[in-house]
């Protein structure tokens, strides 16, 4: 299933929910429907960064594989299979990008309505 965050401030982003849960379990909310406001962006995008630079810094921590594809094909080299890996900073650079958006206009996120 797929999540569909909105803002005013930036185009539409849309993330597997499977992958934006682990964003807003970290920002404390529910990947069914929710708000993140104007006062609590810049908070929510400092959270997030010091995520994403936990997981530079931690990168075998940092396991997260794409869920819509084996980790390794038949014939292909775990070395291969292991570059072909997106990372969490990958998949929350369009949020990080949106809540810098809305924090700088003073806008709120909005998903699952």
């Amino acid at each position: 299933m797929l999540i569909s965050f909105k803002s005013k401030s930036s185009p539409e982003v849309l993330m597997y929910q499977e992958h934006a849960e682990r964003i807003l379990r970290l920002l404390h909310k529910s990947p069914q429907r929710g708000v993140i406001t104007a006062a609590e962006a810049a908070k929510a995008l400092s959270l997030l960064e010091q995520e994403v630079a936990f997981t530079k810094e931690h990168p075998k921590q940092d396991v997260e594989h794409d869920i819509h594809t084996p980790e390794q094909e038949e014939g292909e080299s775990a070395e291969h299979a292991a570059l072909q890996r997106v990372s969490f900073s990958a998949r929350a650079f369009p949020l990080l990008e949106m809540l810098r958006s809305a924090s700088q206009q003073n806008e709120y996120i909005m998903w699952g309505v």
